[in-house]
């Protein structure tokens, strides 16, 4: 952040801009701009260590725990019951002052949606890790398991998910943006949006090829001619 800040300072092209690192980085500041934006998500709420038992009345379980600065799966755990709420949100509480909990949406895979200035640039479907509900394992910190992925141009996935990505997007900036979602029927749900997505050899671009470099380069190019 603080070297974005510093190029931004300098009038260099940043693309993950200081604003978009605040935005996105913060999940709470994320979900409330996400629910002004009336963008869908799964049910969320904002907690801290005295709102537990009122938290288990407006919440089903299971329920997903979250840090609000947590990334790559850590600071998230899920609760199965009021006792494990109690116990896994009061260690989670020696590091923060307020959590959010967010609705257990059960899925094969999650969508990433990579959005470059407000359009789509790539879809990937991230399988969960083997036995697992989330794409990476992290039980073992030395050992992180992940899930396969597969990835696809834009025009061949459903077009109601690349609106919602994009919305989310726009929401927060024009930069190069990961949205991930999950899938439920018909409807998607954003789950967090990210400003500095992967972008990894044979997965991100195993679509687009060399193509998808040249689309970010050809931004900043854009960018540094019309500054």
């Amino acid at each position: 952040y603080r070297f974005a800040r510093r190029a931004e300072a300098e009038g260099l092209v940043v693309l993950d801009d200081p604003q978009s690192i605040l935005r996105c980085c913060n999940k709470i500041f994320l979900h409330e701009l996400l629910r002004k934006n009336h963008i869908r998500t799964p049910q969320t709420e904002v907690f801290g260590r005295e709102s537990l038992k009122e938290l288990s009345k407006k919440m089903k379980f299971p329920m997903v725990l979250k840090v609000p600065d947590g990334a790559f799966s850590l600071g998230v755990k899920k609760v199965e019951d009021y006792e494990s709420l109690e116990r896994i949100a009061l260690q989670m509480f020696e590091e923060t002052d307020l959590l959010l909990a967010q609705e257990f949406l059960p899925t094969d895979f999650d969508w990433r949606v990579g959005v470059l200035n407000n359009k789509p640039l790539f879809v990937c479907r991230y399988h969960m890790a083997q036995g697992h509900w989330q794409i990476y394992d992290t039980k073992d910190i030395n050992n992180i398991k992940t899930g396969d992925a597969d990835t696809m141009l834009p025009y061949e996935a459903p077009k109601k998910l690349l609106e919602v990505a994009c919305n989310a997007a726009d929401s927060i900036g024009d930069g190069l943006y990961g949205v991930d979602l999950k899938q439920v029927g018909e409807k998607f749900y954003v789950i967090e949006v990210n400003d500095n997505p992967n972008i990894d050899a044979g997965v991100e671009d195993e679509a687009l090829k060399e193509n998808l470099y040249l689309e970010i380069m050809n931004h900043f190019l854009h960018k540094l001619k019309t500054r």
